[in-house]
């Protein structure tokens, strides 16, 4: 993943429109927010790769390359990197595309790591 990235790498797996509420005191979007984005977007891509339940076990990766402003529709593009007994490494990119229609700009990139359950809550195998 590399911040220079003209196009986006990966599948979009979600996209939604930045909003007031969600700003810091200098009018951008909080970066918490992104990332709570790029975790949702992160987990739809393993529980498709795992076909089941999952959770969030560790975010390895993050690099806030450019703010986020209001009114920007975030776009997040997921990657499975790797896949192992029972955990998915997804690679996460998030583009805003400014004012809503204009260019898009890589604003931040990561890498998190879910871990498939089953339904008691155990760890289960994901098939290779």
């Amino acid at each position: 993943m590399t911040p220079a990235a003209t196009e986006p790498s990966g599948a979009l797996t979600i996209r939604t429109l930045t909003m007031p509420a969600d700003t810091n005191p200098a009018g951008d979007i909080f970066g918490g927010w992104v990332m709570s984005q790029m975790d949702l977007a992160g987990a739809i891509a393993a529980v498709e790769r795992s076909q089941g339940r999952v959770v969030t076990v560790a975010v390895e990766a993050m690099t806030f390359i450019a703010p986020v402003k209001v009114g920007d529709v975030l776009c997040v593009y997921t990657t499975i990197e790797r896949v192992g007994n029972t955990s998915i490494t997804v690679a996460i990119e998030a583009w805003a595309r400014r004012d809503r229609i204009a260019e898009r700009v890589k604003v931040t990139q990561g890498r998190y790591v879910y871990v498939a359950l089953a339904e008691d809550g155990s760890k289960r195998s994901v098939a290779p």
